[in-house]
């Protein structure tokens, strides 16, 4: 007597499929295009606003007009005379790119301390990188001010005015959710692969930059565009920590803006061409890094 097994293989289209389906049932799909189409739109709206405001003429934008009356494409020429927003370019990008660079290396080596070792104050420190997110940077401009004045004093160095004092500024800030986003990435990366090279000999600095690193590339790019973006699009700490060869685009920008109030036309075309200069190096950056992005946010959501 004889025995017959059948293996039923299961399709991955056929499950992918499945997938979408209980999608489809959670929203349906002309609500679903519907909403999609919205959130278009309102993305959209402002960004083809100030496209059309860039290339028109000032007394046009004034009076409320959306579509260009005039092609005014030399106010992408004539705003870097108006205002220093090349030398706000090259500071934004030096100190934003150093905060992205030192806090992205800092936050993997102290998520996998974190992760993987056990030590006294361990859980107090992950509890504290939860509760810093609770504190409003705004409380904290005063007394960011009044140490750094201290310092400089003590020491005599300058310090206000200065790029490092930007730096230390903008990375003491991106540092506690940049380790928490590394905390949660390093979670779901498999033991096996430390232990067995650890097996073979490895150090834990081997381990850390030889398995850890090339792993965490999603997570990692996570946080370094998010220290990135909180200098760049920081106004507040840099408006009181920067002089006028510090600034960074994001004053210059908001410099530029206040001299317009007082005349009878603002420059609302060389306003937006700005605005519109400086957003694209952080378009640029999603562009690069978007494949890692949706890996890196979507990390330790399914186990």
């Amino acid at each position: 007597m004889s025995t017959t097994t059948t293996i039923t293989q299961v399709n991955p289209r056929r499950r992918r499929a499945g997938g979408h389906a209980q999608v489809d049932r959670l929203l349906p799909r002309p609500l679903l295009i519907a909403a999609n189409v919205l959130l278009c739109l309102l993305v959209a709206g402002p960004v083809s606003y100030m496209l059309f405001a860039s290339v028109n003429s000032d007394v046009a934008v004034a009076s409320g007009a959306y579509w260009p009356t005039a092609l005014r494409l030399d106010n992408y020429l004539t705003v870097w005379r108006s205002v220093d927003l090349a030398g706000g370019l090259v500071n934004s990008l030096l100190i934003c790119g150093a905060v992205a660079i030192v806090c992205a290396a800092v936050a993997v080596s102290m998520a996998w301390v974190l992760v993987r070792f056990t030590f006294v104050g361990r859980i107090t420190i992950l509890r504290g990188l939860l509760g810093l997110q609770s504190v409003p940077g705004t409380l904290m401009l005063l007394p960011v001010f009044v140490m750094f004045s201290t310092l400089s004093a003590a020491l005599r160095i300058p310090t206000i005015g200065t790029h490092w004092s930007v730096f230390v500024t903008y990375l003491t800030f991106a540092l506690p959710f940049s380790t928490w986003v590394m905390v949660t990435y390093i979670r779901g990366l498999p033991r096996e692969l430390e232990e067995a090279a650890r097996m073979d000999g490895a150090s834990n600095l081997r381990v850390l930059t030889r398995i850890v690193l090339p792993l965490s590339w999603p997570g990692i790019v996570v946080a370094a565009i998010f220290a990135f973006l909180q200098g760049w699009n920081d106004v507040l700490f840099a408006s009181v920590m920067t002089n006028t060869e510090s600034r960074t685009a994001a004053v210059a920008l908001q410099i530029f803006g206040a001299t317009q109030e007082t005349g009878a036309v603002p420059l609302y075309g060389q306003m937006m061409s700005a605005s519109l200069i400086c957003a694209i190096p952080v378009v640029v950056l999603y562009l690069v890094f978007q494949r890692y992005l949706v890996g890196g946010l979507t990390s330790g959501g399914v186990k």
